[in-house]
């Protein structure tokens, strides 16, 4: 039996598709499909079956999942006790978090470490997927939630404040807004915006912080936007309300099995240093604990 086999095999198990399981492993779907068949000839067991929700675990297929899961945990933590010389600020990190955080918050500040440790390459990677800091698809991850997992080290990074803005050229007759699409109807600022503006036509929606601003400058209606995304964009201005939109806690996580490496510890206390001062310039109360 061959261990990648079984990475397929749990690939295919969680995502319901050879298409999502190659996406996630970076390899092609053919490959993936072969891959499987290779492990059902060695085991001579069928362990996938296909149904109207794509390819569902067989009654075989779940008796071993939990034994496929237990490989990989302790191929990862045998892994994550290689990672490199424990002394030397060398190697791979891989970081994610959101689109606007990481792209105008963590991105200069990675940018900058990477000049000071040439010997570190820095992975920034920006979407909606939550990665998985136990299967090691990231080292360190930013998001708007505690991290809950066990084995995840959690704690507050920063606090974000937010503001509610126009274009500065923007004259609305009837309040037009900007908001989040309806998946993410429950969030803080979207709340505040329903119970602060509950008259006011909703013109664009979008998952996207950034994009959300763009509309904004260009004078679509009015948006609650990070103060640190906000002051990036020309021609954006803060509209006063009496009570402001509800701040945002961004938690820092990475797996307790990465505590001592040295290049991750390096790396978080350079995001601490840069990102306070960041933030702080833009008028966000930095919250940093140690």
């Amino acid at each position: 039996m061959d261990w990648s086999d079984v990475q397929i095999f749990l690939a295919v198990a969680r995502t319901g598709s050879l298409g999502g399981a190659a996406r996630q492993l970076g390899i092609t779907q053919p490959t993936a499909g072969r891959r499987v068949t290779a492990l059902e000839q060695a085991t001579q067991t069928r362990l996938f079956q296909r149904s109207h929700r794509g390819l569902v675990l067989t009654e075989e297929g779940l008796k071993v999942l939990a034994a496929a899961e237990a490989m990989e945990a302790q191929a990862l933590a045998f892994q994550r006790h290689l990672l490199g010389d424990p002394h030397s600020i060398a190697g791979l990190l891989r970081i994610t978090s959101s689109d606007w955080f990481g792209s105008h918050v963590i991105a200069p500040a990675a940018a900058a470490f990477c000049l000071l440790h040439p010997g570190v390459e820095v992975e920034l990677l920006t979407d909606s997927r939550l990665y998985d800091l136990t299967r090691r698809e990231a080292d360190l991850a930013f998001r708007l939630t505690p991290f809950t997992v066990d084995d995840i080290v959690s704690r507050r990074f920063v606090e974000l404040d937010y503001g509610l803005f126009s274009a500065v050229s923007g004259d609305y007759p009837e309040p037009r807004l900007i908001t989040m699409d309806a998946a993410f109807e429950d969030l803080p600022d979207v709340r505040w915006l329903v119970q602060h503006v509950p008259d006011a036509k909703i013109v664009f929606r979008s998952n996207s912080r950034e994009i959300q601003a763009r509309a904004c400058q260009q004078g679509v209606g009015m948006a609650v936007l990070p103060l640190a995304l906000a002051n990036r964009f020309p021609g954006l201005r803060r509209i006063s309300v009496k009570e402001e939109p509800p701040a945002r806690t961004i938690w820092l996580g990475y797996h307790q099995d990465l505590r001592e490496l040295p290049r991750l510890r390096s790396l978080i206390s350079h995001l601490e240093a840069e990102v306070t001062g960041l933030l702080a310039n833009a008028g966000a109360t930095p919250v940093v604990t140690r």
